[in-house]
């Protein structure tokens, strides 16, 4: 018995302790796979989660803003605006 509780008390946080490292490594990498690095048509500017479900997401497209929400029954546009100036060290990370 206290060798099963030992075994619990080192493995349950290490576990718990990768699965989190997988979570934050994942969400660093999003988007970074799998896409040309090239000159895009449409760039992702800013998303939110807002829920499990549902998302914000702001996408530039020809000098416009567009805000739309994101859900499994598919995306939705909400708001539309010109494009706001990005500073040039933002623009290079891309």
């Amino acid at each position: 018995m206290l060798w099963y509780l030992l075994k619990l008390v080192i493995l349950l946080p290490l576990i718990g302790g990768l699965a989190w490292a997988s979570l934050k490594f994942a969400k660093r990498m999003e988007g970074r796979f799998g896409t040309q690095q090239g000159d895009r048509a449409v760039k992702i500017i800013e998303t939110q989660m807002l829920s499990p479900t549902l998302r914000l997401a702001v996408l530039e497209f020809h000098g416009r803003e567009i805000l739309v929400s994101a859900s499994k029954t598919g995306l939705v546009r909400l708001a539309e605006a010109p494009a706001r100036a990005r500073p040039a060290a933002i623009e290079s990370e891309d």
